[in-house]
């Protein structure tokens, strides 16, 4: 067992952050292309004053073969429900046409079945894989579904990395098109939306045409978001100083770093924004970065521990992520050590190097170590599983929020 640099005690040097702004102007939006299916988050932070971490959630989601998909759907509604009486911020949904595990097809649907269903989180798309789609219907379907929710939508875009889903629509990922293509999309619909002119718009991989407006019968483009200029956008990446993240510095939008990888590489992603930002002349802004892990609270260390290792954190190691990686050649992403054997990776190496599973006080320690070490983040991102057993995991959400957060308070 190697003893790497997930999880370790807070140091008593605590890092204060007083967050500066970042600017909501953009040309387009620069797309993530990281292995895996990749999320483009987004909410801004424009005020100065001290803010305090917020909870969040990204849920793929999981659920093994053979599941009822109806119930599955009901029960990740019923995740959000109870996450909103809770007091989480935000909630992400994934986009996936081809794995079994991962569920969902068509988020924007997902979403405005749980808009009526909560009452205050925001709920966002991650991602709308833009290769799978024309831009066309994609600004229709997104400007509706910003109308629904009224300021509760946030837009997660990006160019896709699941494997089957490319050969679906017709995507080499080798030749890195689909980056181009997102890339190309996402600008059309912010074009679009900000001024539809009449007239052909053209692709190698789509075509569309707006017609000229027919006024005195009220023929026109006319479905515009409710937030303006558009929800908010912004960039997720998972490589050590990743570009993605770069970019998403560069232009002004909101970072993420995804849940797979060691604490050592979360600093170089903040490198990265931090870098990109400063070439545009902009000031990063941490407490608009999200941070996503698993985590899992119970009462004491011994029995989280032993709920996820006989349980769905493990399950999904073990049956899905590991596969899924070792297929894709990207396991090493979870290695503390590249030189380490794959089959070292076990829940047991996760539970003490990624995973954030324990107590109260040993969550609260292990955020503060994250904290400290890549110089603070202004909101965890909860991973989604299946809650198995509904009673635990209820708890372990609950403890979360009412009694790891306020042990971190002083971060603010």
């Amino acid at each position: 067992m190697r003893q790497g640099d997930g999880v370790k005690p807070a140091s008593k040097a605590l890092l204060r952050l007083t967050p500066t702004p970042m600017s909501n102007t953009c040309a387009f939006l620069p797309l993530c292309h990281c292995a895996l299916c990749h999320i483009l988050l987004a909410h801004s932070h424009t005020n100065q004053e001290a803010f305090i971490m917020e909870l969040g959630y990204f849920t793929m989601p999981l659920h093994p073969p053979g599941s009822d998909v109806s119930q599955t759907m009901e029960d990740d509604i019923e995740q959000l429900v109870v996450l909103d009486q809770l007091g989480y911020t935000e909630a992400w949904i994934g986009e996936h046409f081809t794995s079994v595990w991962e569920n969902i097809p068509a988020p924007d649907l997902f979403i405005a079945n749980a808009l009526g269903k909560t009452k205050n989180i925001r709920l966002g798309t991650g991602v709308t894989c833009m290769p799978n789609h024309n831009p066309f219907m994609i600004a229709h379907r997104i400007a509706q579904l910003d109308q629904m929710a009224q300021g509760r939508f946030m837009w997660g875009v990006g160019s896709g990395g699941f494997v089957g889903d490319f050969t679906v629509f017709g995507f080499d990922p080798e030749s890195g098109e689909h980056r181009g293509m997102a890339r190309d999309s996402v600008e059309t619909i912010l074009k679009i939306w900000d001024d539809p002119k009449p007239g052909v718009y053209e692709h190698k991989f789509w075509r569309f045409e707006i017609p000229e407006p027919v006024e005195d019968v009220g023929l026109a483009f006319h479905m515009k978001p409710y937030q303006k200029p558009h929800p908010p956008i912004g960039v997720a990446g998972v490589s050590p100083k990743s570009e993605t993240l770069y970019l998403a510095g560069e232009r002004g939008w909101i970072p993420m770093s995804i849940n797979l990888v060691p604490v050592h590489q979360l600093a170089t992603h903040w490198e990265s924004v931090s870098e990109g930002a400063e070439r545009t002349g902009r000031t990063a802004d941490r407490a608009t970065w999200r941070i996503a892990r698993e985590v899992y609270v119970a009462e004491t260390t011994e029995q989280a521990r032993t709920d996820m290792l006989e349980g769905v954190f493990a399950r999904d190691f073990n049956q899905y992520f590991k596969p899924l990686l070792s297929h894709m050649g990207q396991l090493g992403l979870m290695k503390t050590d590249p030189d380490m054997p794959d089959e070292e990776v076990t829940p047991e190496y996760l539970l003490d190097n990624i995973w954030i599973v324990g107590s109260p006080d040993e969550v609260a320690d292990s955020l503060r170590y994250i904290y400290e070490q890549v110089g603070g983040f202004g909101v965890l991102l909860a991973m989604g599983h299946e809650w198995q057993p509904k009673d635990k995991w209820t708890r372990s959400m609950t403890l979360l929020k009412e009694e790891v957060l306020p042990k971190l308070a002083d971060l603010n």
